[in-house]
């Protein structure tokens, strides 16, 4: 072993705590940063390999009813490479033991022609024509596959059976096959994590058709396109092309697979995850070049007549560099070693939870080698970077240059006592100057520990957003208890129908319609909803929990949706309606709100009746009841014809509590004991160095009768200073933060509010005193070891 080796090997015994304590925090960056990544790959090549393995279409549109020659010259369609018809219902499921209201959504799957697109494939149980009579076991059995989502959240497996309303008629559904299929990768109600209360049920076609008149007819498209290459048409040629002929069977413009609700959900995740694995491993990395740079600082600063006696031997500057620098890539090669191992495994565990989520045939965790040369390499640059010129520095010197003391620091009065500050103690005198005299250390110092607190308040921000959220839609927007909807726009009256029910207090009206709001050249499919001017029950609130009414015949929109469509208020804007006689007319923008989720418009019920050249026509209506009386008006309304389907506020606040609290537990848990490694990291190693450096004066001091408190004041005093100083420039800093990382998480589909509740800076604050306290215990240890005879004999 070479006599530099065993030089390497004497230092790192030396300062193992300080290297230690370094590895991790390189390692908490480099697992942040493989764990939000991998799993993005993971989830990024799941999608790919499964939408190419199911064929999932690229434009997807819904009509009345058509006739399914309609489909053969929508084929034939420049651009067009397949069409697949199908009939779809959503109608009322019925479990047994059960009085939440579930909706499930039918599908009809063609006996002679198997599905050529978004086809299902079976992941547990037989195929839905695999039975030996195919029929179910009687007349009202029919046969189903369900998706995995539903069946796992409700325990549901091959054989069991549920009740369906299928066209007012009371069947049971005997569920024959778990299944998966592309387009339901997420298949949550309205874009909500509730698999409890939604599920897909694929049947026979035959049979769904004979249920609603459909024979020889469809009502749902999907297309598939031509490989770009091969086609002179974009997809917006396309989808204008086919728009066409479906508007004459009440059908709404296509909509591309970006507009898709699963796609569009799957897609969103994938965006977060790449920018919290991208923003929170810089701030850990940053950190680790920091203590990286100290720390050899002082152990360059140290060994200043090693050096001298090295170059005065014969090795060259090069060689020497190249020395401390195998010291730095030692530390980060244990961190990175360290963070891959925990990243692979909070990867495989971040993978799990989308499981939960996102349901694919084949999803695994994967870490690619590229990923990990990546993470390697950017630690790796950061290191060196944060250590070369502290490094360079003491090589540079010459020899009798380098045989020479460092030169004796500088001390002069404090700004305290420049500025006339009077009533310092000499401990606190001593303290600041020593603060004063190295100023970036200290800031750095300071701000490494902010960093810590930043980090803490960013992964609990998601919880008080969270809970702002649900607060603000289920207690301040919807004050009903329940919502029910209609199967087509029909007369108001069935009002009267719903308000003679059981335990109703109070109901409003709404009416729903689709369509495509159009400024010059830009373009937005949304929902309009109309509501009283005065609503009680469905409330607009925005994002500071202020209500906004629609008034006049305008519309209010959300503003991002204004931003989108780059309207003002006062500005005009043009309605394409996607139903019915497909009317068009321009409407004010009266207003805008912003709301929290989605791109949303909305107006006065009467208004928009009248711009749709209508009488007093309802889609929908909420309703307030009496206490315990939600599950007899729940049964109630199955007799209603008109009625396509109900749910219940509380059963879907439940549900989504059950999935959202678990994960937003486990991130802020990952997130907070990362940040107490560098809390730990920061603080102790400059404890440490600040003993190193000041161990001839602390002992003198002792021999000079202060105490072991006394002097162990003087040093930890420094670190407590810091830390309150940290403190509320980190809470400051964490601010910042969500705001920065919330703006680059902003989507169509939602938008954080930037609320961070006082127990969060709490938490943030007592997670660092914990981490600073642990460390000021162990440095407290070593100076009570002070060997004062060692440390005297010292050369300065």
């Amino acid at each position: 072993m070479k006599a530099l080796d065993r030089k390497l090997l004497r230092d790192l015994r030396a300062m193992w705590s300080q290297a230690l304590t370094i590895a991790l925090v390189v390692a908490s960056g480099a697992a942040g940063f493989l764990t939000s990544l991998s799993a993005v790959d993971s989830l990024a090549a799941a999608r790919d390999t499964f939408y190419a393995e199911g064929r999932f279409a690229d434009i997807f549109a819904t009509v009345k009813r058509a006739p399914a020659a309609l489909a053969d010259q929508l084929r034939n369609l420049p651009g067009v490479a397949d069409v697949q018809p199908t009939i779809e219902q959503v109608v009322r499921i019925q479990l047994d033991g059960s009085s939440d209201p579930v909706l499930g959504q039918l599908i009809g799957v063609d006996r002679l022609q198997p599905p050529r697109l978004n086809q299902v494939s079976v992941a547990a149980g037989a195929g839905l024509f695999d039975a030996a009579d195919g029929t179910g076991a009687s007349r009202d059995t029919v046969d189903a596959l369900v998706s995995k989502g539903f069946a796992v959240a409700r325990g549901l497996k091959p054989g069991d059976t549920v009740g369906a309303l299928i066209n007012g008629r009371h069947r049971r559904l005997r569920v024959v096959g778990i299944a998966l299929s592309p387009e339901f990768v997420f298949a949550g109600l309205w874009g909500m994590p509730d698999q409890r209360g939604f599920g897909i049920f694929w049947v026979d076609q035959a049979v769904l058709a004979a249920a609603y008149d459909m024979e020889g007819a469809f009502n749902t498209l999907a297309v598939r396109l031509a490989p770009a290459a091969a086609r002179r048409v974009s997809d917006a040629e396309v989808i204008d092309a086919l728009a066409q002929p479906l508007a004459r069977y009440g059908g709404a413009t296509p909509r591309a697979r970006v507009d898709q609700t699963s796609h569009a959900m799957l897609e969103n995740e994938i965006k977060e995850q790449r920018v919290i694995g991208t923003v929170l491993p810089s701030i850990f990395l940053g950190v680790a070049a920091f203590l990286l740079n100290v720390v050899v600082s002082r152990l360059v600063a140290t060994q200043r007549e090693q050096v001298a006696a090295l170059k005065a031997l014969g090795y060259a500057n090069g060689t020497i560099a190249a020395h401390y620098l195998m010291l730095v890539l030692v530390i980060v090669a244990v961190g990175l070693t360290l963070g891959v191992a925990l990243g692979d495994w909070l990867g495989a565990q971040l993978v799990g939870l989308y499981a939960e989520l996102f349901h694919f045939a084949h999803f695994e965790h994967r870490i690619d080698a590229g990923l990990v040369l990546l993470a390697g390499g950017v630690t790796l640059t950061t290191a060196v970077a944060g250590t070369l010129s502290a490094i360079l520095a003491i090589v540079r010197l010459s020899p009798a240059e380098a045989m020479r003391p460092s030169a004796p620091g500088r001390y002069r009065r404090t700004l305290a006592e420049r500025l006339g500050v009077a009533g310092l103690s000499p401990a606190l005198r001593m303290i600041l100057r020593n603060m004063e005299r190295r100023p970036l250390r200290s800031g750095l110092s300071i701000g490494g520990v902010a960093a810590a607190v930043a980090i803490v308040v960013m992964g609990n921000f998601f919880r008080d957003a969270i809970e702002v959220v649900v607060d603000t839609t289920f207690v301040l927007s919807m004050r009903s208890d329940v919502s029910v909807w209609l199967t087509e726009p029909a007369d108001n009256g069935v009002a009267l129908q719903l308000a003679r029910l059981p335990g109703v207090l109070a109901l409003e009206s709404l009416r729903d319609v689709p369509v495509t709001l159009v400024n010059g050249h830009l373009r937005q499919r949304v929902m309009v909803r109309g509501e009283p001017v005065r609503s009680e029950l469905f409330r607009i609130i925005d994002v500071d929990g202020r209500q906004a009414m629609p008034h006049g015949d305008g519309l209010l929109l959300t503003d991002r949706l204004a931003d989108k469509l780059a309207l003002r208020v006062g500005d005009r804007v043009r309605v394409e309606v996607q139903e019915g006689r497909m009317l068009s007319f321009t409407l004010p923008v009266d207003g805008t709100v912003r709301e929290m989720m989605g791109l949303n418009a909305y107006m006065n019920r009467a208004a928009l009746n009248r711009a749709l050249r209508e009488g007093d026509v309802a889609t929908g209506f909420v309703l307030a009841l009496e206490r315990g009386s939600e599950t007899r008006f729940l049964q109630a309304t199955q007799s209603l014809p008109r009625a396509a389907g109900a749910f219940s506020k509380a059963a879907m606040l439940r549900n989504m509590q059950e999935l959202t609290a678990r994960n937003i537990l486990i991130m802020s848990t990952v997130l907070t004991l990362f940040a107490c490694v560098i809390a730990v990291g920061v603080v102790y190693n400059n404890a440490r160095i600040a003993l190193a450096e000041r161990a001839w004066e602390l002992a003198s001091l002792r021999v000079l009768g202060f105490t072991r408190a006394e002097v162990s004041g003087l040093l930890l005093g420094e670190m407590a200073i810091g830390i309150a100083v940290a403190l509320p420039l980190g809470m400051l800093a964490g601010y910042a933060l969500v705001h920065g990382v919330t703006g680059l998480l902003k989507s169509d589909q939602f938008f954080f509010p930037v609320v961070i509740r006082p127990r969060t800076y709490a938490l943030a604050a007592l997670a660092v005193l914990a981490a600073a306290a642990a460390s000021a215990l162990v440095v407290r240890r070593r100076i009570d070891r002070l060997d004062m005879v060692s440390a005297l004999k010292t050369r300065e």
